[in-house]
């Protein structure tokens, strides 16, 4: 066990809730058992932790992220390696060539409580600095066989507002279309909804055009706030 989960893990489990615990790993539907801290303390505990790491090169960083997850034995401590994935001192490996990592924590953590923020706050950020190469990468995971890798290609431009590539988020939707996966369905209209915030027009039309093709909580979600 790393130096750093051996923190995380004394600082979460005195920070823990029981009762909370019990609850979280309910609504979660989780077999892995939670500490019981809420997402406030959560993050503070990580900053503390993390605020004087430093890494040699991204395969350090990329080492210290994977040995928390592959050695977490709650929740929240895998929360705290996708947090590891964020902080300061790691911006400069956020590049294509982390996504082998991304896509382990997908694959692996196969829930949406990993894989969303993953999906908007770390693939997301790589796409708008490295368009071309994750444009092709983000095609070719939505017509991928793993369900959550087809829901981050799907959910990867949620902060795009203006700046999404509109083309690449249908292409993203399309092999999904006839899925009947709940979370691919509701992947589709919770990005349709998104951005009808910035174009509702648009994502009216785009609705109209697919029809029945979209299924009925795609199009719910789609335009619950138009």
């Amino acid at each position: 066990m790393s130096s750093l989960l051996r923190t995380l893990r004394r600082e979460l489990n005195a920070a823990g809730d029981p009762v909370r615990a019990a609850g979280a790993q309910a609504y979660a539907k989780s077999s892995m058992p939670f500490h019981g801290v809420p997402a406030v303390p959560l993050r503070a505990i990580c900053k503390a932790a993390f605020r004087d790491v430093a890494f040699a090169d991204a395969e350090e960083w990329r080492d210290a992220a994977l040995g928390i997850w592959r050695g977490a034995l709650f929740r929240e401590e895998r929360y705290a390696a996708i947090e590891l994935t964020g902080v300061r001192q790691a911006r400069g490996f956020q590049t294509p060539e982390a996504m082998a990592l991304y896509e382990e924590l997908i694959v692996d953590g196969a829930w949406w409580d990993f894989v969303d923020g993953i999906a908007s706050h770390r693939v997301g950020p790589i796409l708008r600095a490295f368009p071309a190469p994750m444009k092709k990468l983000m095609r070719q995971w939505s017509r991928c066989g793993n369900i959550w890798k087809r829901r981050t290609a799907i959910l990867c431009q949620l902060g795009f507002k203006q700046e999404t590539d509109l083309k690449l988020l249908y292409d993203c939707i399309e092999p999904s279309l006839g899925e009947k996966e709940f979370f691919l369905r509701k992947g589709i209209g919770w990005a349709l909804r998104q951005y009808a915030w910035t174009d509702p027009d648009e994502v009216i039309r785009y609705v109209r055009e697919k029809g029945d093709a979209l299924s009925p909580l795609s199009r719910r979600e789609a335009l619950k706030n138009v």
